[in-house]
């Protein structure tokens, strides 16, 4: 049995974090989270950019320009969806998850989903930092589990 998994040393890569400036009291802990993450495992400060859209709706564009570029191992994407009165979260929520993983599908590197969709602020919260985490910590880790996966595989079966 072989066993291929990516270590979580990022001293050789660069990586982007695309955050939404929407509900931007929970993004910016998120924010916080993924950058954080990045240098604690080894990303050179110089090696990680940050950019600002308005929304979770906004976030796959963004990250398609950067996957495009061909200068990024690794895209964590990261923002907050909160449920309100009208069916707007479903299709906000939805749209960025499908818009996310089709970046990851068109592009040779890991996009990871770092979106909070809760259906209230104190679930946000928890998820920002709180009881239950930081999602944008958690999707700067898979960025860089994976950046650092790929070329393992591709040695494995080359």
């Amino acid at each position: 049995m072989r066993v291929i998994e990516g270590p979580l040393d990022g001293s050789a890569l660069r990586v982007a974090v695309v955050v939404s400036r929407f509900n931007e009291m929970i993004t910016e802990k998120l924010l916080k989270g993924a950058t954080d993450t990045a240098l604690e495992h080894g990303v050179p400060e110089d090696c990680i950019d940050v950019v600002w859209v308005p929304g979770a709706y906004e976030l796959p564009m963004a990250a398609r320009r950067l996957a495009a570029t061909g200068r990024y191992h690794a895209i964590a994407c990261t923002g907050a969806v909160i449920r309100g009165q009208t069916p707007h979260f479903d299709f906000v929520a939805g749209e960025a998850a499908r818009g996310i993983m089709d970046v990851t599908r068109d592009f040779p590197i890991p996009v990871t989903f770092g979106v909070i969709t809760s259906d209230n602020l104190e679930q946000a919260q928890a998820r920002s930092g709180g009881a239950v985490g930081n999602k944008g910590r958690e999707a700067m880790l898979a960025a860089i589990e994976m950046a650092t996966l790929f070329p393992l595989i591709d040695r494995a079966h080359s």
